[in-house]
């Protein structure tokens, strides 16, 4: 499976933890013992960041507004 779009990663050692970063989602982060837990960690993040928006933008639909899916490739 091809991904639609690529985020970046940072990521940092704490001590005996890794810590991820997105510059795109600076309101994500995830952690882990390795560098995959803490990436994957960070994709969960992001999930549910993009989850939660979307909820709210549908909660804050004016009169005649809709949602379209915008794929990105």
């Amino acid at each position: 499976m091809n991904p639609i779009a690529t985020i970046t990663a940072r990521i940092v050692r704490e001590g005996p933890w890794f810590v991820a970063f997105s510059p795109e989602f600076p309101e994500g982060n995830g952690q882990g013992r390795t560098e995959a837990e803490a990436v994957e960690s960070l994709r969960q993040s992001i999930l549910l960041l993009l989850e939660d928006r979307r909820a709210d933008a549908l909660a804050n639909l004016g009169d005649g507004e809709k949602l379209i899916p915008l794929a990105l490739a």
